[in-house]
Order: C-alpha cells, then structure tokens, then sequence
C-alpha cells in the first residue's frame, strides 16, 4: 500500500494535478481495514515509501513517524460512509478547482464525466482539515464518486486507487473542456438517460 500511495503522489505531481505539498491521497486495505495515507506537508519528490503513514479507520497511527494528511478526518469519513470506497484521492487540479471557487458544480458536458456519475456535486465551502468539511463530504457524496469542494479543490474515490486517481484525472478533462466552451458559447449538456447509456458501457470498458 506504501508503494502504490507513493506511486500515485508522484504521478499526481508529475501530471500537475496538485501543485506543491497540496492534496493527499490514502487507499485501505480490504483485509485489515489499515490506510495508508499520505503524510502532511512533505514534498512529494522527497518521499520514499517509509514516510507513508499507515492508520486505522480512528485515525490512531499504527506505523510511521510522520503526522498523517490534515485531510486525515475527510478521508475516514468516506471510508466509514462507503464501503464500495477503497481508495480516495483529493487535488487541487487548476480547472476543476477554478469551477469549485465559482461556487459550481460540474455538469456531463462530456461523457468521461461518468467516472464519477451523471455530474460531480458541489460540496460546501469548509476550512481544510475540520470535522465540518468532513461532515460536509460524507452528507454530498451520496452515490457519486467525485466532488467539487467549494473554494478548495476535488475530491475522486473508488473500488481501487487507480480508478479513484483517473476519476480525479477526468474531472479535470472535463472541467477544462466545460471552462473553454463556456468561453464560445452555452455547452450541450448530455441528459441524464445519455449517462446512464454511457455509465452500463463503462462497466464492460477495456480488455477483461
């Protein structure tokens, strides 16, 4: 689980989702329960797999030496909301982040939207790392697997680490692209039966 954080912290990097020591990402072990999280306020580039920290679902560290994420309540919350949630993912990727601090959410204007359902949700505006944003989260996730945090950035989940990182990945995609063609004109919003189509084929997407 430390090498997988670790992976995907550098990936988010190298990909500029998050700029520099912003965001966190954490995954659980299905047979434990154990999370590894990543730790508060280290550079990325600086970490090996030794400064992952590994918690249970109280929160209590069970290995490491560094203080896990400040984001540590919001990502126990939706482990305990969720179940089918194994892995949670949270950027301050540009576009998507710029849609949060206009105080919106993000429709299907494009179908890779359904990474995280039919939209992405607006989550209200709490300060980072409080039980008021946790609370906030676990209330707005409902049965999507991303959302907007207002003023703040975007929150990914998943069964894996690896679709909760592309979830993040596509809601920047598709901010980016519902941005730019706000600037042309008024975007074409696939309705909510054209998500579904898309979403029943997601399920038998790629090679088996």
């Amino acid at each position: 689980m430390k090498n997988e954080v670790l992976k995907y912290l550098l990936k988010m990097e190298a990909e500029q989702l998050s700029p520099g020591t912003s965001g966190n990402i954490s995954m659980r072990d299905s047979s434990s329960g154990l999370i590894a999280i990543s730790p508060s306020g280290l550079e990325y580039k600086s970490l090996t797999h030794e400064d992952i920290v590994i918690i249970d679902l109280d929160g209590k560290i069970v290995e490491g030496s560094n203080r896990p994420s400040s984001e540590m309540d919001f990502h126990l919350a939706l482990y305990r909301e969720r179940s089918d949630c194994q892995a949670v993912v949270h950027t301050h990727s540009h576009f998507a982040t710029t849609l949060a601090c206009l105080g919106k959410e993000l429709p299907a204007v494009h179908y890779m939207i359904a990474y995280a359902g039919e939209k992405v949700p607006l989550a209200n505006y709490h300060t980072f790392g409080t039980p008021e944003l946790a609370q906030e989260i676990s209330k707005k996730i409902q049965n999507y697997y991303a959302l907007l945090m207002e003023n703040h950035g975007v929150l990914a989940i998943g069964p894996s680490l690896k679709y909760a990182y592309n979830c993040a990945a596509s809601v920047e995609f598709v901010a980016q692209i519902y941005l730019q063609a706000m600037q042309v004109g008024t975007p074409k919003i696939l309705s909510s039966v054209q998500m579904q189509e898309v979403m029943a084929k997601f399920k038998n997407y790629g090679q088996k």
